[in-house]
């Protein structure tokens, strides 16, 4: 049996286009990236990296189990030497306690520092603090912490302090800053191989050659990506989570994995 095609303009194709990409995107943006986590790999070196560490941020914990529970086994599965932390772990304290139970699997040291929303929360950092020791790592308030190997060292500044000036590189090790606001990477004086940041949520709706269509405050020009500071290396996570709706457009939930 002959079956009948009927045959459409130019003109009526882009307006069928037209008419389906609104459903396209918000499918996109509601259903498939607040969930699909990327694995971003870098090379800090051109020599042979001595250090592989995961930078992560900005979870906004709200219960949603089986998610953070992937993101564990996606960062367990690449072997770390150190996961990196930038804040915003949660936005209301009841969240704290399971958030911090499924970190504790992370199998490599996890380091971190507090976001606008952790102190927001009221969430006792005591807790943070245990936490993070369980796995070898630490949780840092305007301090340093040096691995078990003794050649990398991990300082991590408070959001609230407002310059993180006083902490200093060490030498004859891999030094890495955590920060939650990218903007206050502009007030490091000292030299670092890797800043890292989060709190931007890279905006969470991204438009191609435009950007972010809303920011939070403390994020400058610093939305996403790698940016070069006198002081070293900036990259700004786009983060884990979502703050206000569960939306992401062109940009993707991640987990970054430095070489250096």
């Amino acid at each position: 049996m002959k079956v009948c095609v009927p045959k459409i303009t130019r003109r009526q194709f882009l307006l069928l286009a037209a008419l389906a990409s609104p459903g396209l995107v918000w499918a996109d943006a509601d259903w498939l990236e607040p969930r699909w986590v990327k694995v971003r790999s870098i090379k800090l070196t051109q020599e042979k990296p001595s250090h592989r560490i995961i930078h992560i941020t900005d979870i906004h914990y709200k219960g949603d189990r089986p998610y953070l529970e992937s993101v564990v086994r996606k960062i367990n599965a690449l072997s770390p030497d150190a996961v990196c932390f930038t804040g915003d772990l949660i936005e209301r304290k009841q969240f704290a306690a399971e958030a911090l139970q499924m970190l504790e699997g992370i199998k490599s040291p996890l380091y971190g520092v507090p976001g606008n929303h952790d102190y927001w929360s009221h969430a006792a950092f005591a807790n943070f603090r245990t936490s993070f020791a369980r796995t070898g790592g630490a949780w840092l308030m305007d301090s340093e912490a040096m691995t078990a190997d003794g050649k990398m060292q991990i300082a991590g500044a408070t959001c609230l302090r407002g310059t993180p000036a006083a902490l200093a590189p060490r030498a004859a090790a891999k030094n890495i800053l955590l920060l939650h606001f990218p903007l206050l990477a502009e007030r490091v004086r000292n030299k670092f191989d890797v800043i890292l940041a989060g709190h931007s949520h890279g905006g969470q709706v991204r438009l191609p050659f435009y950007g972010a269509l809303l920011l939070p405050y403390w994020v400058g020009r610093y939305q996403i990506g790698m940016f070069r500071l006198p002081a070293g290396p900036l990259y700004v996570n786009p983060g884990l989570g979502w703050l206000v709706t569960p939306i992401r457009f062109n940009c993707r939930p991640e987990i970054t994995v430095f070489e250096i």
